[in-house]
């Protein structure tokens, strides 16, 4: 059964991107694991981002209103060793269309439309992971590249340290800089 869903988030991954998809009132997110091609026109559907000259989603839906077709909803209805699938579902006349897609297309073409996003809880079932789990993940690698940004910082202090010649300052840096390497491995 499809449920309606949203846009949670758009996040880095540690091979790429991922979209989240958070059914409406759920403490669960589907993480579809995405290329950064397409992060960036979900991103940029997201922002409602002016671009001068079209892209490859507005031109679609340039297209499909020249011909009077509506982007009704996206569904995206299965998830199958590890590929999710999706419909994009059109609207002409009082009909309804149903075109399989890949499911960053549809979610591109859905955050620039704003039309109405479903799930089918199968596959929240099956790929869901809790939002609270995301947020830690999102918290700890803030964490991390903060520390990693500490460290570049004291390096390049523990440098010109050395270069002029104030090796009690250096030597002060290297033991801060192993104190704080030790405490993130």
């Amino acid at each position: 059964m499809l449920v309606p869903a949203e846009v949670w988030t758009v996040a880095k991954a540690e091979h790429g991107s991922a979209v989240l998809i958070r059914p409406i009132g759920s403490d669960v997110a589907v993480p579809i694991f995405i290329g950064q091609p397409e992060a960036q026109a979900i991103l940029i559907g997201l922002g409602s981002i002016s671009i001068a000259r079209p892209l490859t989603h507005d031109l679609f839906i340039s297209t499909l209103k020249q011909l009077k077709v509506d982007i009704l909803r996206v569904e995206i209805t299965e998830l199958k060793e590890e590929t999710f699938f999706a419909r994009l579902v059109l609207g002409r006349n009082g009909e309804e269309i149903g075109i399989d897609s890949r499911p960053s297309d549809c979610i591109a073409l859905a955050v620039r439309v704003k039309c109405a996003l479903f799930i089918d809880e199968f596959v929240v079932d099956k790929a869901g992971i809790s939002v609270n789990v995301v947020q830690e993940a999102a918290q700890g690698s803030f964490e991390q590249t903060e520390h990693e940004t500490q460290l570049e910082s004291l390096k390049a202090s523990l440098d010109k340290a050395v270069e002029e010649e104030n090796y009690e300052e250096a030597a002060r840096l290297r033991d801060l800089i192993k104190e704080i390497e030790e405490k993130t491995k």
